[in-house]
């Protein structure tokens, strides 16, 4: 039995509807990505170096980055030759296992939230302007206010126009309480906002914050004042700093993850609009080139849409269907 066949063995019952949810979500991607697979292995009987160079192709094309698809590649080769592989059929389970080898990488995966063992956990949030930011704040506030969790929201994003307001809207929405000020300086409102948290024992901090890349040493020295103002009010807070990438903007979203690494320390990666694009194997891209793992995803427009990321549920919606 192959990786692909175990994943869909071993979901229980309880995880229907999120399986499906990825399914629905990497319908963009599996359309082109498995119809191309498929294709590929019904024209070419026989593994050779004309196969591998249209399977790179088809890999490359699906957003999962170069360095990524030659690694996928040479393991295959490597596999093809000490298990005698002739067959283009047999392929298909041996390249589902090396998309998940590689995205694990030895790595214990830790998808879920560093909560804090006493006090309020304080979480970051970068990135962009355009991510999805804000909409992704609101989300996760839904989401672990469903849990049981207090959840304050803080508006760091003093200067955006609409920033505040957007964060407002999500906070009455949802039913949250949240910290804002207009035109004020970022690192003040977020201090208040640490300090009610204390003050009146909230589980979750969720911090928004400038979306500014043009001029890191900058964003850089904001970001620093931010994480010494948290620390002295909660020791190792902030205890998570998520960066929020859109997935539609493909390869530039690791530029961005590479830039933000640069100037923090990133604990995870909240991939917005995956189900928004035919290029979903940004996620596999993204993880090899950072070494941050994907901690949420995007997968559809509802704010229940947002999923804590698993692997394993990604890749069988991936590839779905192959085993038809």
């Amino acid at each position: 039995m192959g990786l692909f066949d175990k994943f869909k063995n071993i979901f229980k019952k309880e995880e229907k509807e999120e399986v499906e949810l990825y399914n629905k979500g990497l319908e963009k991607t599996r359309n082109n990505f498995l119809t191309s697979l498929i294709n590929l292995n019904n024209k070419h009987a026989k593994v050779d170096d004309e196969y591998f160079e249209e399977l790179e192709e088809i890999l490359i094309m699906a957003d999962i980055g170069v360095n990524t698809v030659m690694d996928i590649i040479d393991r295959l080769k490597i596999r093809v030759k000490k298990e005698h592989i002739a067959d283009t059929s047999e392929l298909k389970e041996i390249i589902v296992d090396e998309m998940f080898v590689i995205y694990v990488n030895n790595d214990i995966i830790v998808n879920k939230i560093n909560y804090s063992e006493e006090g309020p956990t304080v979480i970051l949030f970068v990135g962009v302007n355009g991510a999805g930011k804000t909409t992704t704040i609101g989300k996760i506030a839904y989401k672990l206010k469903n849990e049981g969790k207090k959840v304050l929201m803080v508006a760091g994003d003093t200067f955006r126009a609409g920033a505040t307001e957007q964060l407002d809207e999500w906070a009455q929405n949802i039913g949250v309480e949240i910290v804002c000020k207009e035109n004020a300086d970022p690192v003040s409102v977020m201090y208040d906002g640490v300090s009610k948290a204390i003050n009146e024992d909230f589980d979750v901090v969720l911090i928004d914050t400038a979306g500014r890349l043009q001029n890191k040493v900058n964003l850089m020295k904001e970001l620093e004042k931010v994480n010494k103002v948290i620390g002295k009010l909660i020791p190792k807070a902030p205890h998570e700093t998520l960066l929020v990438v859109d997935a539609t903007t493909g390869q530039n979203g690791i530029s961005q993850a590479k830039s933000f690494k640069e100037i923090t320390d990133i604990t995870g990666i909240v991939l917005t609009k995956l189900d928004g694009t035919a290029k979903g194997g940004i996620v596999l891209a993204i993880k090899e080139n950072t070494g941050i793992p994907v901690k949420f995803v995007g997968l559809g427009e509802r704010k229940e849409d947002l999923r804590t990321f698993d692997i394993e549920k990604y890749i069988y919606g991936l590839f779905k269907g192959m085993e038809e």
